[in-house]
């Protein structure tokens, strides 16, 4: 019998696995990249709060319409639903939660919802929690709801 290892403070606070170097790498390239593109249209937020109505989640990424730095008028959990939101599924992590929080996603209200696969280099890009386009690292990510453009292959290195 494997021994159990309790799961870490970050882990219990955001509610899922400790994100790993490839994960931190993607991340880190969709964010530069949505910013850099899109950073007059929209606000990238990483491992931000979210109070939804069944329990509070802390995605990998958040976008919203432009969100402003107001110094002494922090939050430290969005009640305003994201417009899009992007999970990237870490090595320890279960596709099943990614699926379940999906859901809980979209009957907030979320548009967008990404799920990155590092390891198939794609990405997921559902519009309802049945409805999807499948991109992979030489396509040109079209999220149609957002309308918002990524070359994978900047993703993906």
């Amino acid at each position: 019998m494997e021994p159990t290892i309790a799961p870490s403070a970050y882990e219990i606070e955001r509610g899922k696995p400790m994100p790993s170097k490839n994960h931190a790498i993607v991340q880190r390239n969709l964010v530069f990249h949505l910013h850099l593109k899109y950073g007059d249209r929209y606000s990238v937020l990483p491992e931000i709060n979210i109070d939804l109505p069944i329990q509070d989640r802390v995605p990998d990424l958040a976008i919203y319409r432009s969100v402003e730095f107001t110094p002494g008028a922090d939050e430290v959990r969005m009640t305003e639903v994201p417009l899009g939101i992007i999970e990237i599924l870490s090595s320890q992590q279960s596709m099943t939660d990614l699926m379940v929080k999906r859901g809980e996603y979209f009957a907030a209200g979320v548009q967008s919802y990404w799920l990155v696969l590092p390891d198939l280099l794609s990405i997921y890009v559902f519009y309802t929690a049945e409805d999807y386009d499948v991109f992979t690292r030489q396509d040109l990510l079209t999220d149609k709801k957002l309308e918002i453009e990524v070359a994978l292959g900047e993703i993906f290195r």
